[in-house]
């Protein structure tokens, strides 16, 4: 079988605002383009390894397990890692997986296809400000590494409530600036240093500086919090990986 990716690009236009003017270094849909094949390797090298680990965290608190056939919405998919290991996790699931990068997508649907998972988990172009889904239509949502470019995050998460259905779970994995403990400087110094050089040095792409930047500007825990609660959901569960470099916000709607 062959995965397809749809595209619901109507009146809402389903595209990242930033990705309008044709920037490729803003955190748009056509900078991610640009990077699309070397990025799963550049997420390995830049965490050490570790995005691994946070991602797993993020699925395990979905808590889909006790529904016969959940659904689930990912935000930001980019190249579906986290949309497969929904579906693998559960062998019921359902994953739709919703990104404005269609050469994300495409690594993506590459990917869900040699895992034969392309009965179960579906990849759409569109925009998290604006999503092309009815109220309620999903047991949980997650978004990994990818709040922090959508430009209006506030309207992005009350979206991800708003298809969620009451009682369930939205979970976001972010980065962040390393801020506590005695790893917090060496962690920053490899933000700040380390990252855009990597990047570059891969990717031959200048868009990896706007990833230091974003991390840097993204708000601390505690603002992101409020900022989910203003968006109609309880904050559960907030957990700080290698000293703030990551960061789990597990939430329920109300």
């Amino acid at each position: 079988m062959t995965s397809q990716v749809s595209s619901p690009r109507s009146d809402a236009s389903a595209t990242d605002a930033s990705a309008t003017d044709g920037s490729a270094t803003d955190g748009s849909g056509v900078m991610f383009d640009r990077i699309a094949s070397r990025y799963d390797l550049l997420n390995r090298l830049i965490s050490f390894g570790m995005d691994g680990r946070w991602r797993r965290a993020l699925v395990a608190a979905l808590d889909i397990d006790q529904a016969p056939t959940p659904t689930v919405l990912d935000v930001a998919t980019g190249t579906a890692d986290i949309a497969m290991a929904i579906a693998r996790s559960h062998d019921a699931a359902r994953v739709t997986g919703l990104d404005p990068s269609a050469g994300m997508l495409a690594v993506g649907q590459s990917k869900v296809a040699r895992a034969d998972l392309d009965d179960r988990v579906v990849l759409i172009e569109g925009d998290a400000q604006q999503m092309p889904f009815e109220n309620e239509s999903f047991d949980a949502c997650c978004i990994a590494f990818g709040i922090r470019n959508v430009p209006d995050r506030l309207r992005g998460m009350t979206e991800m409530a708003r298809v969620t259905r009451s009682g369930g779970r939205v979970v976001v994995l972010e980065l962040g600036e390393p801020r506590v403990g005695p790893l917090a400087p060496f962690a920053r110094f490899h933000v700040h240093h380390v990252v855009p050089r990597i990047g570059a040095l891969i990717a031959g792409d200048s868009a990896y500086r706007y990833l230091e930047k974003s991390i840097a500007a993204f708000p601390p825990p505690d603002a992101f919090i409020a900022m989910v609660e203003n968006a109609g959901m309880q904050v559960e569960q907030h957990v700080s990986f290698c000293s703030g470099a990551a960061n789990l916000f597990v939430s329920r709607v109300d």
